[in-house]
């Protein structure tokens, strides 16, 4: 009984520290008030670190999650990179006035694939002195670039200000895989903290992750690794939560 007890508790231990890590995703363009409401709830529920919506919800959201404890977590640009520098930064700012308190850019990939490294770090340095004291998370698209462009893909968004790294968009990218969130720590000075992201469905990949050195892990499968570590079996995949 004893062993079961502790068993349990290291379990709920967890599955607690999991969740002030785990960045709740919903990203869809069918996307209803009443899923919305579901993905808030689940939040609260399970306390986690931040909900990650899509900008049109963030002013809403940050009047249903004031007070909570929970950071409203939201993104520019996804999932191209290709707006205008000015476009990008306008939408920053509008996020922090709306209430967001992180912001996740994509920045244009393809200047950094044509070697416009000055246009590449402007384009990322506009979104972040827009956001102010706002943290900026940068998706390197890692998989879409060579050992070179890694690299200096991470020089460049440090030197642009960012707070964070981030391996990829999505999983219609990548697979969050440890090599890549050790690779991120291992370039990037203590100050700048990483966050791993990309199909993202299970505890164990959690595990490995964080292990692996990420601060933060994005998913749109909160509630399904939840109900993972707590030992409440699984819970049915939602359409929303295949790509991130």
């Amino acid at each position: 009984m004893s062993e079961s007890k502790n068993n349990s508790g290291a379990a709920q231990a967890e599955a607690l520290r999991f969740a002030s890590q785990i960045q709740s995703t919903i990203i869809s363009n069918t996307l209803t008030r009443a899923r919305w409401e579901e993905h808030i709830a689940e939040c609260l529920k399970f306390r986690f670190q931040a909900a990650m919506i899509p900008p049109v919800w963030v002013k809403r959201t940050a009047e249903v999650l004031h007070d909570t404890g929970i950071k409203v977590a939201s993104f520019v640009d996804f999932p191209y990179g290709t707006m205008t520098s000015a476009g990008k930064a306008y939408e920053a700012g509008q996020l922090v006035e709306d209430g967001a308190e992180e912001i996740d850019l994509m920045p244009n990939v393809g200047f950094l694939l044509s070697g416009m490294e000055r246009e590449y770090a402007d384009d990322i340095g506009r979104v972040v002195k827009a956001a102010g004291k706002v943290p900026v998370k940068i998706m390197l698209e890692l998989p879409l670039l060579n050992a070179q462009q890694r690299e200096r893909a991470v020089a460049l968004s440090i030197d642009a200000g960012v707070a964070y790294l981030k391996n990829v968009s999505g999983g219609a990218v990548g697979v969050a895989t440890p090599e890549q969130i050790a690779f991120l720590r291992r370039l990037a000075p203590p100050h700048i903290r990483i966050k791993a992201s990309g199909g993202i469905k299970t505890a164990q990949q959690v595990r490995d992750l964080v292990h692996a050195g990420a601060d933060l892990v994005g998913t749109s499968n909160g509630a399904e690794i939840m109900a993972e570590l707590q030992g409440g079996g699984s819970v049915a995949t939602k359409p929303d939560s295949t790509q991130y």
